[in-house]
C-alpha cells in the first residue's frame, strides 16, 4: 500500500477504493485507510475514513460490521460536533437509516435496542430540524419485519404524509419500499404502479432499479404479465450479477427461475455465486437466499431430478435431493433466530410460505440458453381393466381407429398393443398390422419387418395389403439411399396390384398405397437426377396415376383424401425441380389446402413451409408470412420442437423484414425456446438467440439484448454459422454495451469483431468496427488505444476511398490528442489534415451530389476545428496566448459559416450554429458589437420560418437557434459597458 502522508492523498485513496468492486477486498482496504487517517492527527480525516468504512460495509455482504464505526462516529459527534464539516454532518444523520435497517437484519441485536435506536433517531432528527419522513419510513420497516400490519400501515401513512427533506431516501428507494409493502399485502397492481418510474429509469440510484426489477418479478407473474417479467429478469439480473451486497435481489431472480420452468437457469445462477451459500454478514439476505434454494431444489426433485448434481455450499458435492433439506434447515434456523428476537412467528411463516410456492408459469422462455432439465417421459400406460390385465381388444381397436383415420399417435398405439400382446395368441391380421407399424417407426431400418408384415397379410388373406407392405419396404430403401434398388423392388408389387385390382382382387385403398409408394420412389429418383427430363417426366406420370386412380373416389375415406392432397403437393415438388417456381408454389398451396379440407392439417405443415420458402425466393413476402403462420397453426400440438423452431425463426425474419421488431422478437424467442427443447441449442438455438438479440436491440432494449447475445456467442462458430454471424453478434453486443455505458467491454467486442473482419476481401466492415472501437476506447478513457484504433480505421477508409470516414477518424484523433498534456499542437495538425483531405476530395469530386456532401463535411470540420481551439486554452496556458488561440478558433468558425452558406437553405441550421459560435467567441474577445450583429443575423435568418402562429408544429431546430440567439443578446446586454 502506498503510504498516506496527507489528507489529499487519503481522499484520493478513498475515492479510488469507492470505485472498486463490492466485497471483502474493498472492505479491508477501507480498514487500512482508517488506520492511515488516524496517523494524520486530523479529526476530519478520521471522520471521513469512518464514513468511507461505513459506506463500503453497507454495500457488501459484511453489513454487520457497520455498527462499530458508526458508534465511534456518533461518539465523536457528541463530543466535538465542530470537527464535522457540513457534508459529514449530513452523512452522519443519513447513516442512521443504514444502521437502523442493518439492526433489523441482524437477529442478535435485541428488539428493545432497535426500538430504542428508532427513538434516538427520531430525537436527533428533530434536534437537527429534519422532517420525520425518514423516521416513519424506518418505523414502517420495523413493523413490517415484525408482521405488525396495523402499526406498519400507520407508519406507512405517516411516512407518505411527512415532508420530503434532505434526510428522506432518494425517490427511487422510497418508491421501491412503498411498492414492496403493497406487494407484501397482495396489492400487486398498486406495487407495480409505484415502481413504474423506477422501472422506467426516471429515478435511479446505486441500488435502483436493481432491487425494484427483482421485486417486480413475482407480482408480474401473479398478474399474468409474463413478457414484462421476462424483460425485468434479464435487465435486472445483469445489474445485480456483479454486486456482492445484493444477495436478496439475486435470490429473487433464482426464485423467478424456479417459478417459471427455468430450473436450469436457476442452477446456473447458483453456480455463479458460491459464497452466497455461506456468507454470514447479513443473516436476512442469507435467509432469503437459502429459502429460494430450497424452493428450487424441491422443484427439481418434484420433476424427478432429485439425483442431479447441483451447486451448493463448498466442501462436498450435492444433489438436489440432499441440498433441499439442508437449505430448508438453514433457512428455518435463521428464521427462528429472528422470531426469537422479535417474539413472533412472522419470519418463519413467511419463509415457509416462500419455500412452498408453486410454479406460476409452466415454462416461460427467456431467450438465453437454458434447457429444461426434464427426465425422459414415462411410457403411456396401457388401459387396465378391473382384472388387472391390459385390455388387449381395446388397445387393438384404438390402434386401428387411429391408423385408419391417420391420427397422430397411431404408431405408438400399435406399439402399446404389441407390448400388451406378448405371449398372447393373435390372428395373422393383428400380427401383420403390429409388424407393419413397427416397421414404420423404424424408417430405413424397417425393411425386413415390412417383408414380415407382407407375409402375415398374405396369411390373413389380404394379398393387396401384402403388396402395399412390400411397396412400403421398397420406399424405405429409397430413403436409405438405394433408389435404384427401390425402383426395382417396387416394380413387382406395382404390376401385381394393378392386375389384382383389375380382377377385383383388392380394393382402391391398397392399390393407391402401392401406386403412391412407386410415385414417391420415382420422385426421389428425380431429385437425384439433376433435372433429367426423363426422370421428371416419369415421376410426374407416376404421381398423376395416383390422382387418376383416387380423385373423385375418396368418399369418406381419409386415407384416400390424403393420397390426393399428397399427390398435388408432389406435383409442386416436381415443378420446383423443373424450375417452374410459380407453378410449384400454386401446387403446394393446393396440396396443403386439400390436407386441411380432409381434416388432416398437421400433414399440411410441410407443404406450407415449402411454400413459404418459395414465396420468399420469389419476393412475395406476404405469401411467405401467411404460409408460415398457417404452418404453425396447422401443426398445433403435433408439431415437433425442431420444426416449430424453424418456422418461428423464419417468421421472425419475415416479420422483422417489414419492420415489426416487437413481433419478430417474439417469434425469435419462441424459436430459441423450441430449439432448446429439441436439443439444438448450439446450432439452431444459437441462430435464434442471435436474431432475438438483434430485434431487441432495434427496440432499444439494450440490457436484454446484451444478455441474449452474450448467451448466443459461445455457441456461434464460423464452421457452423459462418463468421459473418459471429461478427454481427459481436457488433450488436458492442452497440448494446456502449448504450449501457460499459465502454471498455464494448471496445473489446468491437475489436474482436474487427479482427475477424480483417481477413475479409471487402474491408468496409473492418473499417467501421475499428472506428467504433476507437469511440468506445476513447469513452473508456483509454486515449492511446483509441488513437491506434482510429488510425487503423483511417488507413482503411483511405484504402476504400471513403473520404468521409477518413475525415471523421482524423477529427476524432484530434480531440483525443487534445486530452494529452501539451497536446494542442498534435490536435491542430490532425484537424488541419482533415481540412486538407476534405478540400482535396471536394476538388476531385466528379458529380454534384458528392461535391455537396463534401462541402458539408468541410463545414463541419472547420466548425470542429474552431471548437477544439476554443476549448484548448484553459488546458494550455494563461494570458496572452489565449487571445491568439481564440482568434484562430474564430477564424475557423467563421470559415465554417461561410462554407455552410454556400450550400443555401439546406444547411441553414448548420450555418446559424456556426454564426452563434462565432458570436460567442467575439464576445469573449471583447467585440460585443460584432457578437450582437451575428445574433441578430441569426434571428433575421429565421424570419418566416414559423413563430407563435406555428404553435406546436414549429420546427424544433428553429426554436433552438432563436433561443440561443436571444440568450446571447441578453448576456451581451447585461455585461458592463
Amino acid at each position: 500500500m502506498t503510504e498516506i502522508t496527507d489528507f489529499d492523498a487519503l481522499r484520493e485513496a478513498m475515492a479510488e477504493n469507492s470505485g472498486q468492486p463490492e466485497g471483502p477486498a474493498r472492505n479491508a482496504r477501507a480498514e487500512e485507510l482508517l488506520t492511515a487517517a488516524e496517523k494524520l492527527n486530523v479529526p476530519l480525516a478520521v471522520i471521513e475514513a469512518l464514513g468511507h468504512q461505513l459506506k463500503v460495509y453497507n454495500y457488501s455482504s459484511e453489513k454487520g460490521k457497520m455498527f462499530v464505526p458508526f458508534a465511534r462516529l456518533l461518539r465523536m459527534w457528541d463530543e466535538r460536533p465542530e470537527d464535522f464539516d457540513e457534508y459529514e454532518t449530513h452523512s452522519l444523520h443519513w447513516v442512521f437509516k443504514w444502521v437502523s435497517a442493518g439492526m433489523l437484519d441482524q437477529p442478535h441485536v435485541p428488539l428493545a435496542s432497535i426500538e430504542k435506536w428508532l427513538g434516538e433517531m427520531e430525537h436527533r432528527y428533530r434536534l437537527a430540524g429534519h422532517s420525520e419522513r425518514a423516521v416513519r419510513s424506518a418505523e414502517h420497516s420495523v413493523a413490517a419485519h415484525l408482521g405488525d400490519v396495523a402499526r406498519a400501515e400507520r407508519a406507512y401513512a405517516a411516512w407518505l404524509a411527512a415532508d420530503r427533506d434532505s434526510m428522506a431516501d432518494c425517490h427511487a428507494c422510497e418508491l421501491h419500499g412503498q411498492g414492496w409493502w403493497q406487494a407484501e399485502q397482495g396489492r400487486d397492481a398498486q406495487a407495480l404502479e409505484l415502481w413504474g418510474p423506477v422501472l422506467e429509469g426516471e429515478y435511479t440510484c446505486a441500488h435502483e432499479p436493481h432491487t425494484a426489477l427483482a421485486s417486480s418479478l413475482v407480482p408480474l407473474l401473479r398478474l399474468g404479465r409474463e413478457e414484462e417479467a421476462r424483460s425485468n429478469h434479464l435487465r435486472g439480473f445483469r445489474l445485480v450479477r456483479a454486486m456482492e451486497s445484493m444477495r436478496g435481489a439475486y435470490a429473487e431472480h433464482v426464485e423467478f427461475c424456479a417459478l417459471t420452468g427455468n430450473e436450469a437457469r436457476g442452477l446456473e445462477l447458483l453456480a455463479e455465486r458460491p459464497a452466497y451459500f455461506t456468507d454470514d454478514g447479513q443473516p436476512q439476505s442469507k435467509l432469503d437466499f437459502m429459502s429460494v434454494v430450497a424452493l428450487l431444489m424441491d422443484r427439481l426433485t418434484g420433476l424427478g431430478l432429485g439425483d442431479r448434481q447441483v451447486p451448493g455450499p463448498a466442501g462436498r458435492e450435492w444433489t438436489a435431493r440432499e441440498l433441499a433439506p439442508h437449505a430448508r434447515e438453514v433457512a428455518l434456523a435463521l428464521a427462528a433466530r429472528f422470531d426469537e428476537r422479535n417474539g413472533t412467528t412472522h419470519v418463519s411463516e413467511r419463509a415457509r410460505a416462500r419455500m412452498a410456492r408453486q410454479p406460476l408459469v409452466e415454462r416461460l422462455p427467456l431467450g438465453v440458453r437454458s434447457v429444461r432439465p426434464a427426465p425422459p417421459p414415462a411410457p403411456a400406460a396401457a388401459p387396465v381393466p378391473a382384472t388387472g390385465q391390459p385390455d388387449l381388444p381395446a388397445l387393438l381397436a384404438e390402434a386401428r381407429r387411429l391408423s385408419d383415420t391417420l391420427r397422430p399417435g397411431a404408431v405408438e398405439a400399435w406399439a402399446a398393443a404389441a407390448e400388451a400382446a406378448e405371449g398372447a395368441e393373435l390372428d395373422p391380421r393383428d400380427r401383420a398390422e403390429m409388424a407393419d407399424h413397427e416397421a414404420m417407426s423404424l424408417g430405413p431400418e424397417g425393411t425386413g419387418l415390412f417383408e414380415r408384415a407382407a407375409g402375415l397379410y398374405a396369411e390373413a388373406g389380404d394379398p393387396g395389403e401384402a403388396l402395399a407392405a412390400r411397396a412400403r419396404g421398397a420406399y424405405v430403401r429409397a430413403l436409405a439411399g438405394d433408389v435404384d434398388g427401390a425402383v426395382a423392388a417396387v416394380t413387382g408389387p406395382y404390376d401385381e396390384v394393378l392386375a389384382l385390382y383389375a380382377a377385383d382382387g383388392t380394393g382402391i385403398r391398397q392399390t393407391a398405397s402401392v401406386v403412391m409408394s412407386r410415385a414417391r420412389i420415382l420422385t426421389r429418383r428425380a431429385h437425384g437426377a439433376e433435372g433429367d427430363p426423363a426422370a421428371l417426366a416419369g415421376a410426374e406420370a407416376a404421381v398423376r396415376e395416383v390422382l387418376a386412380l383416387v380423385e373423385g373416389r375418396t368418399g369418406e375415406d381419409v386415407r384416400l383424401a390424403a393420397r390426393v392432397a399428397e399427390a398435388r403437393a408432389m406435383l409442386g415438388e416436381l415443378a420446383g425441380l423443373a424450375g417452374d417456381l410459380e407453378r410449384a408454389a400454386e401446387l403446394f398451396a393446393r396440396g396443403a389446402a386439400a390436407f386441411v379440407a380432409a381434416g388432416l392439417p398437421w400433414f399440411a405443415v410441410e407443404y406450407e413451409a415449402r411454400l413459404a420458402s418459395l414465396a420468399h425466393h420469389l419476393g412475395d413476402m406476404a405469401e411467405a408470412e401467411r404460409a408460415l403462420r398457417a404452418a404453425l397453426e396447422h401443426g398445433g400440438a403435433q408439431l415437433e420442437a425442431p420444426g416449430r423452431a424453424q418456422l418461428h425463426l423464419q417468421l421472425a425474419e419475415v416479420v422483422g423484414g417489414r419492420g415489426e421488431a416487437v413481433e419478430a422478437a417474439r417469434h425469435a424467442l419462441e424459436a430459441a425456446h423450441w430449439a432448446d427443447e429439441a436439443g439444438e441449442s448450439a446450432t439452431l438455438g444459437a441462430w435464434a438467440r442471435q436474431q432475438l438479440g438483434g430485434f431487441l436491440l432495434r427496440q432499444g432494449r439494450w440490457a436484454e439484448a446484451a444478455e441474449v447475445l452474450e448467451s448466443a456467442l459461445p455457441d456461434l462458430t464460423a464452421e457452423t454459422h459462418g463468421d459473418g454471424a459471429v461478427v454481427q453478434t459481436q457488433w450488436w453486443l458492442g452497440d448494446c454495451l456502449s448504450e449501457l455505458g460499459e465502454h471498455r467491454a464494448a471496445a473489446e467486442r468491437r475489436l474482436q469483431a474487427a479482427e475477424i473482419a480483417r481477413h475479409w476481401p471487402e474491408q468496409h466492415d473492418h473499417a467501421t468496427l475499428a472506428h467504433l472501437a476507437g469511440e468506445s476506447l476513447g469513452q473508456a478513457g483509454l486515449a492511446a488505444e483509441a488513437d491506434r484504433a482510429y488510425a487503423r480505421a483511417g488507413d482503411l477508409w483511405r484504402e476504400l476511398g471513403n473520404i468521409h470516414g477518413l475525415i471523421r477518424s482524423l477529427r476524432a484523433r484530434a480531440w483525443l490528442a487534445l486530452r494529452a498534456q501539451d497536446g494542442l499542437g498534435e490536435a491542430r495538425g490532425l484537424m488541419a489534415e482533415a481540412v486538407r483531405e476534405c478540400e482535396a476530395a471536394r476538388e476531385a469530386a466528379t458529380d454534384e451530389e458528392s461535391r455537396q456532401q463534401l462541402v458539408a463535411e468541410l463545414g463541419h470540420t472547420h466548425r470542429q476545428f474552431g471548437d477544439l481551439l476554443a476549448r484548448s486554452p484553459s488546458e494550455e496556458a494563461e494570458g496572452a496566448p489565449d487571445r491568439e488561440v481564440f482568434e484562430e478558433a474564430l477564424a475557423q468558425v467563421v470559415r465554417s459559416a461561410e462554407v455552410f452558406a454556400s450550400l443555401g437553405d439546406g444547411a441553414l441550421h448548420s450555418r446559424t450554429g456556426a454564426e452563434l459560435a462565432a458570436g460567442r467567441l467575439e464576445a469573449d474577445l471583447g467585440r460585443p458589437a460584432d457578437a450582437v450583429a451575428r445574433a441578430r443575423a441569426v434571428l433575421a435568418a429565421y424570419e418566416g420560418h414559423g413563430g407563435a402562429e406555428a404553435g406546436d408544429g414549429e420546427d424544433e431546430a428553429v426554436r433552438a437557434r432563436r433561443a440561443e440567439a436571444e440568450q446571447l443578446l441578453r448576456l451581451l446586454a447585461e455585461r458592463p459597458g
